[in-house]
């Protein structure tokens, strides 16, 4: 899995107006659909993303429903009380039902990706396949982390063209710009004690116990240069998935799906058997 230079951007200024809103479980959930086969796919974002972070890698899916929400306290979802994975869970889980989604295969992306794992693990019934991308089982951050310093230090209004944000999207230049410039205009709409309440719940989270419990076909797909979360945290995945595969993003970092969005629509299709989606 290679990145290839990327043409264009599709319908970034459009992103937000794509949006449809649904309560669950009192909140409401902003969420991006595009139509498609069964099973869907449900993919989940990373912190301070919104469903934005898929627009790239949605055009490599055409043929098979997508299901892109905005996570609650991201994006255009309201924020709730509390901001920990298992309830971030619960909210995919109650759009799950809302949508009346048979058992869709859950794609996860870092954040996005601990979130899967706690519902494949939690609630097996809803989920019909995971796919773990440049994720983790526990974050593991250490004192003086680049993320750590960089979230305590931040003070609102956060600009989208705060220096933080070349660090935290940093990827190869083949990633539009118009693009990056949409998810930092995203993420710095985030209160930053929102940014320190979200990142407190997922330095406290460890999955190790929990995967085991999962139960289906699950592919993880990791960056080969990713600087969050390296390869022993992804070893510590595929030994605690039991039905996992792992394969390697050459020269990818955190963002697979931003870099190689067309390798990795082949691998999700490939694990899966979806020989309808676009080349």
């Amino acid at each position: 899995m290679r990145p290839v230079v990327l043409e264009a951007s599709p319908e970034q200024d459009a992103w937000a107006g794509r949006k449809q809103f649904i309560d669950v479980d009192g909140l409401g959930q902003a969420y991006v659909e595009i139509e498609g086969a069964e099973p869907a796919l449900l993919l989940v974002h990373g912190f301070t993303d919104t469903s934005r972070s898929f627009s790239l890698l949605a055009p490599h899916l055409a043929g098979r429903r997508l299901i892109m929400p905005d996570l609650r306290g991201h994006g255009a979802s309201q924020e709730g009380a509390a901001h920990g994975v298992a309830d971030l869970a619960a909210d995919i889980a109650g759009l799950i039902r809302r949508l009346r989604l048979h058992r869709p295969i859950l794609v996860g992306h870092s954040l996005g990706g601990m979130v899967a794992i706690s519902l494949a693990a939690r609630q097996p019934d809803l989920v019909g396949g995971l796919v773990v991308l440049a994720s983790t089982l526990k974050p593991g951050f250490t004192p003086g982390h680049p993320l750590l310093v960089a979230v305590e230090t931040l003070h609102d209004p956060i600009s989208p063209a705060d220096p933080l944000f070349a660090w935290w999207h940093a990827c190869q230049p083949v990633v539009p710009g118009a693009f990056l410039a949409g998810l930092a205009a995203d993420a710095s709409a985030m209160p930053a004690q929102r940014w320190r309440a979200i990142l407190e719940e997922v330095c406290r989270t460890d999955l190790t116990g929990l995967a085991q419990a999962v139960r289906v076909r699950t592919l993880i797909i990791a960056g080969a240069c990713d600087p969050l979360f390296d390869e022993p945290h992804q070893q510590a995945l595929s030994s605690a998935l039991p039905h996992a595969r792992l394969i390697q993003a050459e020269g990818c970092g955190h963002n697979p799906h931003w870099e190689a969005p067309a390798s990795v629509a082949r691998a999700i299709a490939g694990a899966f058997g979806l020989s309808d989606l676009a080349e």
